[in-house]
């Protein structure tokens, strides 16, 4: 079904769209919050015809309210509130900061890759400096403490623009760890692997993902 997993923590390119395509689906079945945005996949094109198995995932539109990470560690708060509470509300205030996430597939890790870029309502880009600003103290001590993770700047390899990235050098490892540790079956692995893999690379940029989309449908 869209390839065989990898069991050393790498994704196939047809496992990838297969991954993909059951995260879409899955988003539309599971409770979100309203003012979330879903989760689209856009086709790569080839002399303007779309690629049955290129392309990448989306979501685009997210607001985040300047400083939202302060809402996010009240202690009171429970599960579902931080979802609700942290990012997702839609204003036209100064103070609204507008997210866009895009998962690419890399050919040469042969792993997903998050790209991310964020604007003011008046479409200026935010720096790193100030993107940090936004995120949460669980974000930051993640970025600083984590060997795996860190962010870099470099072109979006579809819209030949610079965007930032987590960048994707250890991604199999740890993913090949998180697969043998939650006991994802060898056979569910490529279809499992993005929802687990965003529960990761969210908690680096703030992105809250629904514990329901780790559930089997």
């Amino acid at each position: 079904m869209g390839g065989s997993p990898v069991g050393d923590g790498t994704l196939s390119l047809d496992g990838f769209k297969a991954s993909a395509t059951a995260l879409v689906k899955r988003w539309k079945e599971i409770e979100v919050d309203e003012s979330l945005p879903d989760w689209t996949w856009k086709p790569c094109s080839n002399m303007g015809v779309p690629s049955e198995v290129e392309g990448y995932l989306a979501l685009e539109g997210v607001y985040r309210y300047r400083g939202g990470s302060q809402i996010e560690e009240n202690d009171n708060s429970n599960g579902a509130d931080v979802v609700e509470c942290d990012t997702w509300v839609q204003s036209s205030s100064g103070n609204i900061h507008v997210y866009d996430f895009h998962v690419v597939y890399s050919h040469s890790y042969k792993v997903p890759v998050l790209y991310f870029q964020c604007h003011r309502s008046d479409g200026q880009l935010l720096t790193l400096d100030e993107i940090k600003q936004d995120l949460p103290s669980n974000s930051l001590k993640v970025l600083s403490e984590s060997k795996w993770t860190f962010i870099t700047r470099e072109e979006h390899p579809q819209l030949s623009r610079p965007w930032f990235t987590l960048h994707p050098c250890a991604t199999s490892d740890w993913m090949k760890l998180l697969l043998e540790e939650n006991k994802v079956a060898y056979e569910e692995q490529s279809l499992r692997y993005l929802p687990a893999w965003l529960s990761v690379v969210g908690q680096a940029v703030g992105l809250k993902i629904p514990l329901e989309l780790h559930c089997r449908p």
